[in-house]
């Protein structure tokens, strides 16, 4: 039997409002908790998070100038469809794409990278 499972994963953000809703509406989730300081998004059995930081700096990918620390990879059915809805909810599409016949590399609206994934 495990000792623990992950409840959430935050990420560090100018705006936990604004994250929070894009991050809802590509997941498929709901804004669960929302402050100006703290917004968490529940999917499924986990909460994203989003935590505001005054002189938040996003990380820079691929230069490890500001490392990801952490990044998200997002399962999906039709890439090209995921993509071009993930840039509606406002990501942006990174211009180095290693890989784009089985991944995007892209941004939320904080400016954390993510790959979405076939």
């Amino acid at each position: 039997m495990p000792v623990a499972r992950i409840a959430s994963i935050n990420l560090e953000c100018p705006d936990p409002v604004v994250l929070a809703g894009f991050w809802a509406a590509l997941l498929g989730g709901e804004v669960a908790v929302e402050t100006p300081d703290f917004c968490a998004v529940k999917v499924d059995s986990i909460y994203l998070g989003a935590v505001r930081v005054q002189g938040y700096l996003p990380p820079t990918w691929p230069s490890a100038e500001r490392s990801q620390q952490l990044h998200l990879d997002l399962a999906v059915e039709d890439l090209d469809a995921a993509e071009e809805e993930a840039l509606r909810l406002g990501a942006t599409k990174e211009p180095e794409q290693p890989s784009p016949e089985r991944s995007r590399v892209l941004r939320d609206p904080a400016g954390h990278p993510f790959c979405l994934r076939a």
